[in-house]
């Protein structure tokens, strides 16, 4: 061996003590009281700033919220709601009016509200094929989709609990007689559309079996198109959640009266399920949540709160850096 290799192994050998024991060089800065109090006020005065145009985003959001589950049961079946839904031979429809307190700037979202749902069951998350729906019948592994997998012998496209519970109320908004335009395209996310619903997969052997669960689908129409499955099928994971129904494309002003016909489908008797129906605008932030608004501020406000407890007590208690009498063991000495 050379003096060259002994120097190296020598190196590496320095180099990995040095590795274990924690003495590489490396950056440790102090933190004196002057950074802390400084880090902790400009955090109070980035944070509450930021969390208070938050705040004005999202109050500046205007909402119509309306729950109809309750009052669009007819007054006979209000004691046995469970029968009522599941009777075909009674009608569903129903209306509601809406009256605008705040005007609207199109385009105004609708959503539809579900409470009390949980969409993040585990039976329910795996009950659907993936492969099925970019695929079609070509695709034959569909054992996730039980208990909804085959009917009549015969596969079920698209299957599984998600799809087969499909939410089917409709709605219908008039303003002064006349019918305000709902657009519902482009409700779904475009990565689903285009790589994971099929454009060549069509609906087969779909509600068609005894136990019908929500929805029917188009049979001519591909899944890449249906996209109120789409929506659907993009699972929630909180048991309230709204799903995009429609955007209306007209302003809505103050005091305008919205007349909703709609159709009172969906089953959310049996599970003591709530349905709300939401006309939303939006702002630069999105919809109106107020969380994150909220939190920034609560974390400025704490920032600087600290900030001002550390310099009352830097001043009350000031001491030169690294005087090692205040460490525990040269206090007791000095108290012996």
């Amino acid at each position: 061996m050379t003096d060259t290799d002994r120097e190296r192994d020598r190196n590496k050998e320095t180099a990995f003590y040095m590795f274990t024991q924690q003495t590489l060089p490396a950056c440790k800065p102090v933190l004196t009281p002057a950074w802390v109090i400084t880090i902790f006020l400009f955090t109070g005065c980035i944070f509450i700033p930021v969390g208070l145009v938050t705040l004005r985003a999202s109050r500046s959001v205007v909402e119509i919220v309306d729950r109809y589950d309750a009052e669009c049961v007819p007054e006979p079946f209000r004691i046995d709601k469970i029968s009522y839904i599941q009777d075909d031979s009674i009608p569903k429809n129903c209306s509601r009016f809406l009256k605008v307190h705040k005007y609207m700037k199109a385009p105004i979202y609708i959503y539809y509200q579900l409470d009390n749902y949980y969409q993040n069951h585990r039976r329910y998350v795996k009950s659907k094929s993936d492969q099925q729906l970019l695929h079609g019948q070509k695709y034959h592994d569909t054992s996730s989709c039980q208990p909804v997998e085959f009917n009549n012998d015969h596969t079920i496209v698209p299957c599984g609990l998600i799809a087969w519970s499909l939410f089917n109320d409709t709605f219908k908004f008039i303003r002064e007689r006349a019918e305000l335009k709902v657009n519902r395209k482009n409700i779904a996310w475009k990565s689903d559309r285009d790589h994971k619903f099929g454009k060549k997969v069509y609906p087969y052997n779909f509600q068609n079996g005894t136990l019908i669960g929500g929805g029917k689908l188009n049979p001519r129409i591909p899944l890449s198109d249906q996209e109120d499955l789409i929506v659907w099928m993009r699972i929630s994971a909180l048991p309230s959640f709204r799903k995009l129904y429609g955007r209306i494309e007209e302003d809505l002003d103050v005091d305008d009266v919205v007349m909703v016909h709609l159709m009172n489908n969906y089953n959310t008797y049996s599970f003591s399920g709530k349905k709300k129906l939401v006309l939303s605008t939006s702002s630069w932030l999105g919809g109106k949540n107020d969380f994150l608004g909220l939190a920034f501020v609560f974390v400025g406000s704490s920032s600087l709160i600290l900030a001002l407890v550390f310099m009352l007590l830097h001043l009350r208690y000031r001491r030169p850096y690294g005087d090692t009498s205040y460490l525990p063991w040269n206090r007791k000495s000095l108290s012996v």
